[in-house]
């Protein structure tokens, strides 16, 4: 869609635009279209529309509208990525009256989320931060956000063994770094406190996310509430 020269030698970041609001949509693509190392491959409307473009132009990173007629945001995601387009990286875009859906974002695979009056700089920052492997939401965002998700994580009825046994196979080092992960530090701060490097803290958190089979740190966070590791269900840090 877009008309812009990419540099020789490097291939942009393929963005999909799912909103259902025409002038939301037509706002995106023109951001999107105006840097040099995105470009816009797909725009719908729906998740129905979503899934049919995704199956013919595959996107790297999709923006993704929660709520929308029909199939909505949550519903499309999750289709998405138990699909043939496991690969691509979602971002969903909410607003803070919908902060039901945040939980069931990260849940169903979405790598993360942006407010809708986010600043054009950190929407289009956030797609490559996506695209890159890395959690979309800024450590500040994250803490935010959590105070509305925390109430929302209804007490379990039993404890979570498969959780409870993920979180086990952890070293005490990796445990540290995990819960500070899950209250939204970043790998700077959590050097700091543990007197660690960056490059050792990043390669924790990589060996965290692959015991618990975390698509990124904010499905981390989750894990780390759902099993009551941290938050209102918190039991003492073992020893």
């Amino acid at each position: 869609m877009s008309d812009i020269t990419h540099p020789i030698g490097t291939a942009p970041i393929r963005v999909g635009v799912v909103d259902d609001q025409t002038l939301v949509r037509g706002g995106l693509t023109m951001l999107v279209d105006s840097q040099a190392d995105l470009e816009v491959v797909f725009e719908a409307s729906s998740g129905e529309e979503a899934l049919t473009h995704a199956a013919t132009r595959t996107a790297d990173v999709i923006l993704m509208d929660v709520r929308m007629p029909g199939m909505d945001g949550l519903e499309a995601t999750r289709r998405l990525l138990d699909g043939p387009s496991a690969r691509t990286r979602v971002i969903v875009l909410t607003t803070f009256d919908l902060d039901e859906y945040v939980l069931e974002a990260i849940r169903v695979g979405a790598s993360g989320f942006l407010l809708k009056d986010a600043r054009p700089e950190v929407l289009l920052e956030a797609i490559r931060t996506v695209h890159r492997g890395d959690s979309v939401i800024a450590p500040s965002m994250t803490r935010r956000l959590l105070d509305h998700v925390v109430p929302l994580l209804a007490e379990p009825e039993q404890p979570d063994d498969a959780l409870s046994r993920m979180i086990a196979t952890l070293t005490d080092r990796e445990h540290e770094v995990f819960l500070l992960m899950a209250t939204a530090r970043s790998n700077a701060e959590i050097a700091t406190a543990l007197h660690l490097s960056e490059a050792t803290v990043k390669t924790h958190v990589a060996h965290i996310l692959t015991k618990l089979d975390a698509r990124d740190r904010v499905q981390a966070v989750v894990v780390a509430y759902e099993a009551g590791v941290v938050g209102p269900r918190a039991s003492h840090p073992r020893g």
